[in-house]
């Protein structure tokens, strides 16, 4: 294995990045974190603007290359690591669907949550991006309550982005503890990856706080 061949992740704790770490150890993947200390800004210096110029995490470097946004560094890191069983193959059925979740997650899961996060006035149906928040909300647990996951009896790295993004909207209340979406974030957050980097996590946020002096 060269160099080249192992993944550098742009990472924070405690940030969307844990999602793509879980996902990595998950996958088996040999990787190195490149640790960014938010609490300090060091995601807004010019030396991480000129990784990612919107300076957010997490961000993935691979053979010389640059990935960044959370959905297309699923999509990529799973079909890196096709012996994982967390990607549909091309000719597999069920590419679509996978397909089809995670930009729901991208497109349609994260701009609703936002808006009602800052408590913006939602745009017509016929003009927002996701209808609106009920329906994209209902749209998605109608999916999972066939369960166990997103695609049925098949964990896939679908199911990585959303059980964590579900854990952490649930527990700021963003989005209303219902049996399905804890059941279903239990499923992923019960597994030892997320358990191991949830560990690690705290104690680097711990470390950050104590060098940015908050």
């Amino acid at each position: 294995m060269t160099s080249d061949d192992r993944i550098t992740l742009y990472y924070a704790p405690q940030t969307r990045a844990t999602g793509a770490r879980v996902l990595l150890e998950e996958l088996g993947a040999p990787y190195d974190l490149h640790v960014l200390n938010m609490k300090a800004g060091e995601q807004r210096q010019p030396a991480y603007l000129a990784i990612n110029p919107l300076g957010k995490v997490p961000a993935v470097r691979h053979r010389g290359e640059l990935v960044t946004e959370q959905v297309a560094i699923f999509i990529y890191l799973a079909d890196l690591f096709p012996a994982a069983g967390l990607t549909p193959a091309l000719d597999d059925a069920k590419r679509g669907p996978y397909l089809r979740w995670i930009a729901y997650y991208g497109t349609t899961f994260e701009p609703a949550l936002m808006d009602k996060f800052l408590q913006h006035t939602p745009a017509p149906p016929t003009q927002s991006p996701y209808s609106d928040y009920d329906t994209m909300l209902g749209a998605l647990e109608a999916q999972l309550a066939k369960g166990p996951y997103i695609l049925g009896d098949r964990l896939t790295a679908a199911d990585i982005l959303w059980g964590i993004a579900l854990n952490w909207t649930m527990m700021f209340g963003l989005v209303p503890k219902t049996d399905v979406f804890t059941r279903y974030a239990a499923s992923i957050t019960n597994r030892p990856a997320f358990q191991r980097i949830t560990a690690l996590d705290v104690e680097m946020a711990a470390q950050h706080a104590a060098a940015a002096g908050t």
